[in-house]
């Protein structure tokens, strides 16, 4: 390892970007009625976006662990020195913009409920709902959420908690036996293979643990294996190794978003050497990159803004086609600047508020 490190790539904004557009056109088709009504007419391209547009999420899952190891062990060692501030940064930075969206979806909810009648509309919230999602434990509590997406927001903070208690595990092994540092991996790296497998093979078989973040560590830990891949003077066996182990694990049991986490991977590792993160990034890469920066609050402030525009054209164009069509396309144009609104006035001030660090903290 030893390559420079860029700290804004437009590329991986770019990919971003693209995960956000279909992470939004896939709740679209799958909470309608809108898309319900469009649906006879576009039955190919919205039963696409309702089965497969979900995938856009290991897009996210891998990135984030790429970012992960990017900021907290860009040579698999730990780069910081308390983990427990660190994991308070992460969550007020997490928290904060979610809290807003959280409140808008049950403001929205509250005020379609009396004249909208559809099984996307949440149910009236109670106290101790707030604050399990305040907590980011409403999964685990099994309580109803709020808002979509809001499950992965706790997924988000678990997978980067996971991170970082794995890396302080390891130097406190370095610490313990002085002779570890003398290996060719780092015991951080190891930690993570090994949890990374224990995912892949175990955990993400099993429905039962997918409101916990070990079930996703396997496509995360791919992304933070891409980002060492990268940046070694041995990518190739890198690249050969992530092959290999995610192989195995879709020969064992085939698993559609796991292929996609191993080409996100694969295609991280090819950013990382080759894009020079230098220049104007040409269209649509400049318009992606935008909306990779701003897809955090774009994710959580779309779904109030969807039901909203949902609501008001079941009620006034019920079974009209084009008012139904130019209403998708409108709830999308408005949340991308509901997202933009969100992410100037809350995501951007809350990352200031976290403080700063030796490294950057990317959602």
């Amino acid at each position: 390892m030893g390559r420079p490190v860029h700290l804004r790539q437009p590329g991986i904004d770019a990919l971003k970007g693209l995960a956000c557009l279909l992470i939004i056109w896939h709740h679209l088709a799958f909470y309608g009625p809108m898309s319900d009504v469009v649906y006879p007419f576009a039955p190919d391209l919205t039963g696409w976006l309702y089965d497969y547009g979900r995938m856009a999420v290991q897009v996210f899952l891998v990135v984030g662990g790429f970012l992960a190891a990017r900021s907290l062990a860009p040579q698999g060692q730990a780069t910081y020195a308390s983990p427990g501030r660190l994991l308070a940064r992460r969550y007020r930075r997490l928290v904060l913009p979610y809290v807003v969206a959280v409140a808008a979806s049950v403001a929205v909810a509250a005020l379609v409920r009396p004249w909208f009648v559809h099984p996307s509309v949440p149910s009236e919230a109670t106290l101790f709902q707030l604050l399990a999602h305040g907590l980011l434990l409403q999964d685990m509590l099994e309580f109803e959420g709020l808002s979509a997406g809001v499950w992965y927001v706790a997924i988000d903070f678990q997978l980067f908690a996971m991170s970082v208690l794995l890396f302080s595990l390891s130097r406190r092994l370095e610490r313990r036996w002085p002779g570890l540092r003398a290996w060719p991996v780092a015991p951080g790296l190891m930690l993570t293979v090994i949890v990374c497998a224990a995912s892949l093979f175990l955990f993400n078989n099993d429905s039962r643990w997918d409101m916990a973040g070990v079930y996703f560590f396997g496509a995360y830990g791919l992304g933070m294996l891409a980002f060492w891949a990268g940046n070694s003077n041995r990518w190739a066996s890198w690249l050969l190794f992530i092959g290999l182990l995610a192989g195995t694990a879709l020969l064992l049991d085939f698993r559609g978003r796991l292929l996609v986490a191993l080409a996100v991977a694969f295609g991280l590792v090819f950013l990382q050497r080759y894009a020079s993160g230098t220049g104007v990034p040409r269209w649509p890469q400049r318009q992606l990159a935008w909306l990779g920066k701003i897809s955090y609050s774009v994710f959580l402030i779309h779904f109030p803004v969807c039901l909203l525009v949902n609501a008001v054209v079941s009620y006034f164009w019920p079974a009209h086609l084009l008012a139904n069509v130019a209403g998708l396309l409108a709830a999308f144009a408005l949340s991308v600047g509901a997202g933009s609104v969100l992410y100037r006035n809350v995501e951007s001030r809350a990352s200031l508020y976290s403080g700063r660090l030796k490294f950057r903290f990317v959602a």
